[in-house]
């Protein structure tokens, strides 16, 4: 990145790799129709190896935009950003930190202070059996802990500090995150975290602020009435859904399709919208959400309001994998502290549970049964836990067992259809009634 932000630094690079020589100029003399020097330097004669390090978009778009760099930097090497969280890497990783104190001279670091850094390293990772590579943030971490043992006048870095540095940090760059709290806690931003309500769910979402990042509860609603078999995105009917946002709502359409419009047309009109978002909507990670909300409101079932929901949906049902699960099972959490502890949670999917590397507090709670992380692997799981009713399989005949939310739903769909195909035959009686009496009425003033 430096090279390529220095003017003219990368074809002087590449001018000595082919040439095998450095050469002694100035950029005006380089780049003039007519050279005013007489006098040259020798040539430098160049045989090294150089080896370029750099993030990979901007290797990818070096090797796609200039034919050369190929050509003088054949052995790429792809880098992992984490390590696996093995007894040997944990040991390697433990020695790599020890290091880093040594060269900083910062003091030792406690056997639980680096335990606490290391699950600082899976955190930033996101992966409960990884360890990040990324060593800087961690550096800087260990620098501020030294900093408050040393005020506390300790000779060795505790896992206390290791906390308070953690603390410290965020609180230099949580402003943002405090004041959606605030908003929540003072009703102008609407979150219910008690309470069932029909085809409303809590959604969740993440906001990247540079190094910083942290979940916020949204609400989802969806409405039905007879139609055509549309769903509806708000968000893209009015340019604020990205096309990953688009493409897991009409998921939603196909779903709906697929299970219960077998034997006669979908005939739905229905709406699904983030509320209180006025920002671009990207991602798939709400369509898990979206759908419960769907269903639901087809169901005329009511949702519990305590748990929020995250993950995407394919179109046979299951649950898929979604990006920042720690910082939205916290971003509800919190929400939910603002009001008192009493047994909310989060739904997430299954796959995403080696990703939780989640806050101390939160962990607490959740040990104390204050607060609850449920993981799911299909939509199915994920509705009997929003609704408390039991989602039910089709049998041999094909019918979903009775008082069960699939049936509902079916059942809902199929009165739909009558009424859109008695409504289409009422509209051609009308219209063939209308052409008899215009034809008739000819007849007569013949």
């Amino acid at each position: 990145h430096k090279v390529l932000a220095q003017p003219f630094a990368w074809e002087g690079l590449k001018r000595a790799l082919q040439g095998r020589a450095l050469r002694i100029e100035s950029p005006g003399q380089t780049f003039a129709l007519v050279s005013t020097v007489s006098l040259e330097p020798e040539p430098i004669p160049l045989r090294c190896r150089v080896v370029l390090v750099g993030d990979r978009l901007l290797y990818y778009l070096l090797q796609l935009y200039d034919p050369e760099f190929g050509e003088l930097f054949r052995v790429p090497a792809d880098f992992s950003d984490a390590v696996r969280r093995d007894r040997e890497h944990t040991r390697l990783y433990a020695r790599l930190l020890a290091t880093v104190a040594r060269r900083e001279g910062l003091r030792p670091f406690a056997r639980e202070a680096v335990a606490r850094l290391l699950d600082e390293a899976a955190r930033l990772a996101e992966h409960a059996g990884r360890l990040s590579a990324q060593t800087r943030p961690l550096a800087e971490l260990m620098c501020e802990a030294d900093l408050l043992a040393a005020r506390a006048g300790r000779a060795v870095v505790e896992a206390a500090d290791v906390r308070a540095a953690i603390r410290r940090r965020e609180f230099r760059m949580d402003r943002l995150r405090e004041r959606v709290l605030e908003e929540i806690g003072e009703g102008t931003i609407l979150i219910d975290t008690e309470g069932a309500r029909v085809g409303q769910v809590n959604g969740l979402s993440v906001i990247e602020l540079g190094d910083f990042a942290f979940g916020r509860p949204a609400r989802i609603t969806a409405t039905v009435r007879l139609g055509e078999g549309e769903v509806v995105d708000i968000e893209r009917e009015v340019e604020l859904g990205g096309p990953i946002h688009s493409k897991a709502v009409l998921i939603l359409s196909r779903f709906l399709s697929a299970r219960y419009a077998r034997e006669h047309p979908l005939s739905l009109s229905a709406s699904v919208v983030f509320e209180q978002s006025y920002d671009l909507v990207e991602g798939d990670s709400a369509s898990v959400a979206e759908l419960c909300a769907l269903l639901s409101a087809l169901a005329e079932v009511p949702v519990r309001q305590d748990l929020a929901v995250t993950g995407s949906v394919n179109q046979h049902g299951e649950v898929q994998a979604v990006g920042g699960v720690n910082q939205k099972v916290e971003g509800f959490f919190d929400a939910c502290r603002l009001r008192g502890l009493k047994g909310q949670g989060v739904v997430l999917p299954r796959a995403n549970v080696r990703h939780l590397m989640l806050r101390e507090d939160v962990v607490a709670a959740v040990r104390a049964g204050e607060f609850h992380v449920y993981a799911v692997s299909t939509v199915d799981e994920a509705l009997e836990l929003l609704t408390g009713l039991p989602a039910g399989e089709r049998d041999a005949e094909g019918r979903f067992p009775e008082e069960s939310l699939n049936r509902l739903v079916e059942d809902r769909l199929v009165a739909l259809a009558e009424l859109r195909h008695a409504w289409q035959e009422r509209r051609h009686d009308g219209t063939r009634s209308e052409a008899e009496d215009e034809h008739g009425g000819g007849s007569e003033a013949g």
